[in-house]
């Protein structure tokens, strides 16, 4: 059980992220998790929790794998560390060699970093170094999307466009140029998903002219924008946003930290799901399955070529203390070979309609504005009438915080982002657990929507009011 002791010692001196300061101190202890087995979590007082957004998009496999602990242990005992920066050890080469089989085109050459954020971070700094090397200093704009997720380092932080994430920290703004989120939901103006497409397209060509496409380094894009809500583009979206950058001369980074290894049912999603062969992908989360933190880029031959050459000598003066560690990569490799004795992806492709199909059933609550998802990963939208935007952001909150605390009592974790719950289980959720999970998330819905009716917030159960 979570102990007095703890909970004292949690607010004496426990910074977690996205705390509120405000409230430091103060706060009450968060879940203590203490065990997970299968795709359930138990906590400190020994309930079981179905785990709904696998840790952080991560754990694939679920917990308990007895395989993957058992590389650790024996990677440990082996080689516990090597130096990324004057030394190389065979689980790193070997984990580059299997990923470079699985990327499109000519994206053959592996850096390692330690987590989405720094792999995000170092494959912009390689654009950097490749625009100054060729004499083209003057590409630093980047462009993103709104609603984008990058990273929490200073420069995948600005690059990041979850714009109702209230922060007071710096981020570079004068040379990062956000498009609108790909959302139809939040685009009600237009009739269709094409009309959308084309607006959005357009959007891009006219952001490019204005910067000067000679100024843009690089365009990096979630295929479907994740802990931004899931926000699933419209078809051929992706693609013609690639067509455009390319014929401009413009980078393109696929940040695939969440979407690669099987969350959408493939091992990488540009090709197999968008269509589209990047310049550079980025990966984390699930290459270790969750198991230890492990993150890193594939950039294509053509790329490097350019910096390369006779002329001068180039460095890539970058990396980090735990770039490509023994012992996670030995997890990563563990995780590889369960991958594929169990057909993992193959499975995660197979329960994916029926976890978006149960999913949607979730609109007929009134409190519901839009369900969306792909593949294993989704997110559920509330709606709530308010008087302008400070109330409505206000009342989003509120909501997210009684959906999760629902959820949680019933025995189910979800991602609450402010009035959002987004979900992405562990791959290996069978059918009856996607069952269990939508029944508890509509239980919670619905235990939410009588909250409101008796604070006075929402005045009739049976309507539904959209958002504009």
């Amino acid at each position: 059980m979570t102990s007095d002791r703890h909970k004292s010692l949690y607010r004496r001196h426990l910074l977690h992220p996205w705390t509120n300061l405000s409230e430091l101190g103060q706060d009450k202890p968060r879940t203590v998790i203490t065990r997970g087995e299968g795709i359930y979590v138990y906590d400190g007082d020994g309930n079981r929790l179905l785990d709904g957004p696998a840790g952080m998009w991560c754990m694939q496999l679920g917990y308990g794998r007895r395989e993957i602990s058992a590389a650790v242990e024996q990677q440990m005992n082996t080689l516990a560390y090597a130096s990324p920066f004057n030394v190389a050890h065979p689980k790193e080469i070997e984990l580059a060699a299997r990923i470079a089989s699985k990327t499109p085109g000519d994206l053959n050459r592996i850096c390692f970093t330690t987590c989405g954020s720094t792999a995000v971070d170092a494959a912009l700094r390689l654009c950097q170094l490749l625009n100054n090397v060729k004499g083209q200093g003057q590409r630093k704009h980047i462009l993103s999307r709104e609603g984008a997720y990058h990273g929490s380092t200073a420069l995948a932080a600005s690059v990041t466009g979850k714009g109702r994430e209230r922060s007071d920290m710096d981020f570079m703004t004068e040379r990062v140029h956000f498009l609108s989120a790909p959302c139809l939901y939040h685009h009600p103006q237009f009739q269709n998903e094409d009309d959308f497409c084309d607006f959005l397209i357009a959007e891009l060509e006219q952001k490019i002219q204005a910067i000067g496409a000679d100024n843009i380094m690089c365009f990096i894009a979630e295929p479907i924008l994740a802990s931004g809500g899931v926000i699933v583009p419209p078809r051929d979206y992706n693609r013609r946003c690639w067509e455009v950058v390319k014929r401009h001369g413009i980078l393109y980074i696929a940040d695939e930290v969440v979407t690669a290894f099987g969350r959408l049912g493939h091992w990488f999603a540009s090709e197999e799901v968008m269509g589209i062969v990047p310049d550079i992908i980025t990966f984390a989360k699930g290459v270790t399955a969750g198991h230890v933190p492990l993150g890193g880029f594939a950039v294509s031959d053509a790329l490097l070529a350019d910096l390369g050459g006779e002329e001068q000598d180039v460095v890539y003066a970058n990396g980090f203390t735990w770039s490509g560690s023994p012992v996670a990569c030995a997890a990563a490799l563990a995780a590889w070979d369960l991958f594929e004795e169990e057909n993992v992806f193959e499975h995660a492709r197979g329960v994916a309609d029926y976890f978006q199909d149960r999913l949607r059933t979730l609109e007929d609550i009134p409190l519901v504005g839009d369900v969306r998802g792909a593949g294993l990963m989704a997110a559920v939208e509330t709606t709530i009438p308010a008087e302008d935007e400070d109330q409505l952001l206000a009342r989003d909150y509120v909501v997210g915080e009684l959906v999760d605390k629902h959820c949680q009592r019933l025995g189910l974790l979800v991602r609450p982002f402010i009035n959002l719950c987004i979900m992405s289980p562990p791959l290996i959720i069978e059918e009856r657990q996607v069952d269990e999970l939508v029944a508890i998330m509509g239980q919670g819905l619905e235990l939410t929507l009588e909250d409101l009716i008796a604070q006075g917030i929402w005045q009739d159960k049976s309507a539904k009011t959209a958002r504009a």
